[in-house]
């Protein structure tokens, strides 16, 4: 091991900002099913296929329309 390392040349992680929280949420169980349906035809966790669709929601600005 070196003594002293040089960090002058090292790049900021672009990862460290995206954090995840874990958190309790109750879904319909024909939301998962069609979510674990999907996540089975495009090769990902429906875990992550519920995450990304989220995030797609949120940077896109998509609003719920719901009526009461």
């Amino acid at each position: 091991m070196k003594k002293e390392y040089d960090f002058s040349q090292s790049v900021k992680n672009p990862y460290a900002k995206k954090v995840k929280k874990q958190i309790s949420l109750n879904v319909d169980v024909e939301t998962i099913d069609y979510f674990k349906a999907l996540s089975a035809k495009v090769g990902m966790p429906y875990q992550t296929l519920i995450n990304s669709f989220l995030m797609d929601c949120a940077q896109r600005h998509v609003e719920p329309k719901i009526q009461w």
